[in-house]
């Protein structure tokens, strides 16, 4: 079967398996499979280059893979913006990186100085997480490794040592614990971690004070890489001043420096309602984002990276979805929730183009009321009572 919404990447995709097959069915025939066994794997290699939010659910893999092969020295290949999240981290031991034209904007001839480097290294275990051919044909194949793992839902398996039997529709972080199971990881209590040091933390505090915010506060992000999960700005801008009004939340918005005209709408809006707000949209790193959220009292953001940062910082999160799917993106953590309508047409959005004859349908039926009521439910549920690993060095009054 193959995971892939898209007509046409789908139709390549089985184009370029036939042929692949083919080519490589003498190879198979005559390789035989080998166990991976501890004593047999010194080294590994992840890749996962697309896109942050992806590499954030791929990080529950590190401790995973640690603890079958403490040994082991683990090197995850990644794009240059995601190797913030992966800085610090004890179950590293290498970051290699590299933008590949397929998801960014590099060049082929960068590609081609790339592979050459590849070939240079060796591991004895190579996991692709994402299970596209792209990854598979035009990074993994020139790697050289004893073992191959990935599954063969995106094309390519013929590429694989080992194809691992596809769990179905899950969460994307179950999706690559999968995988770490299949090689005999233990997975309980496993999950996604930034490692942020005591300088970066204290960092953000002054960055927050000097901007006049001291106690608990609202972090919010209205944008999205794709325009179409986006919420609206102006229903944004009213739960922000509902959540101020009655709990005296100021709000600081967040974002890319391309999102910061819409953050700057946003709390234009909500200065004029009296509503203290300011945003830094275009000012903070991912490292300083992630403190930042980790120290909100709330986050209320659309399908993003900086939703899946909150959730690895265990932060309150009201995650608005509109054509993605909440089973396989949703904030994965105990005080993450989702506000979303039921379009059937979400099944098959590839969420570049909306189909529906009714535009944006799936994000117009979300109200104000709708994100109000579940940012008041996950506050009561927060803060009533005890909630473990509280962001904030302050209660917040209910």
């Amino acid at each position: 079967m193959y995971k892939i919404i898209n007509r046409k990447k789908r139709i390549a995709t089985i184009i370029a398996d036939i042929f692949g097959n083919l080519f490589f069915l003498p190879l198979r025939l005559l390789r035989k499979q080998e166990t991976i066994t501890l004593d047999r794997v010194k080294t590994i290699c992840i890749i996962r280059t697309a896109y942050i939010g992806d590499v954030v659910m791929t990080l529950p893999i590190l401790p995973a893979l640690h603890n079958k092969y403490p040994e082991a020295r683990i090197t995850f290949l990644t794009s240059t913006a995601s190797v913030a999240v992966l800085q610090h981290n004890p179950y590293l031991d290498n970051i290699l990186t590299f933008d590949p034209f397929w998801f960014y904007s590099g060049r082929i001839r960068d590609w081609l100085f790339f592979i050459k480097k590849l070939r240079l290294l060796r591991f004895d275990l190579l996991i692709e997480t994402r299970a596209d051919i792209r990854e598979l044909a035009l990074l993994a194949f020139w790697i050289p490794a004893r073992f191959k793992v990935s599954y063969d839902v995106g094309g390519g398996g013929y590429l694989l040592s080992h194809r691992v039997p596809y769990p179905g529709l899950c969460h994307k972080v179950d999706y690559h614990l999968h995988l770490a199971q299949y090689l005999g990881c233990p997975i309980e209590g496993v999950e996604a971690e930034l490692f942020l040091t005591a300088e970066e933390k204290q960092e953000i505090v002054s960055i927050l004070r000097a901007q006049g915010i001291t106690g608990p506060f609202l972090a919010v992000h209205p944008g999205s890489r794709l325009v179409l999960k986006r919420w609206f700005p102006d229903r944004f801008a009213q739960v922000c001043e509902n959540l101020f009004q009655l709990h005296g939340l100021p709000v600081v918005l967040v974002g890319a420096a391309e999102e910061a005209p819409l953050t700057e709408r946003i709390q234009a809006t909500l200065q004029c309602q009296q509503c203290q707000a300011i945003s830094l949209a275009g000012t903070l790193s991912i490292r300083q984002l992630a403190a930042l959220l980790g120290r909100a009292a709330l986050f209320l953001c659309n399908d993003s990276a900086p939703m899946h940062i909150a959730a690895a910082m265990k932060t309150p999160t009201v995650a608005i979805f509109g054509p993605s799917q909440s089973v396989e993106t949703s904030p994965y953590s105990l005080v993450g929730t989702v506000v979303e309508k039921d379009f059937p047409c979400r099944c098959t959005c590839d969420e570049s183009n909306c189909l529906h004859s009714d535009y944006h349908a799936c994000l117009k039926e979300i109200t104000v009321q709708d994100v109000q009521q579940v940012a008041e439910e996950l506050l009561i549920r927060c803060f009533s009572g005890t909630r473990p690993a509280n962001p904030s060095d302050q209660p917040i009054s209910l």
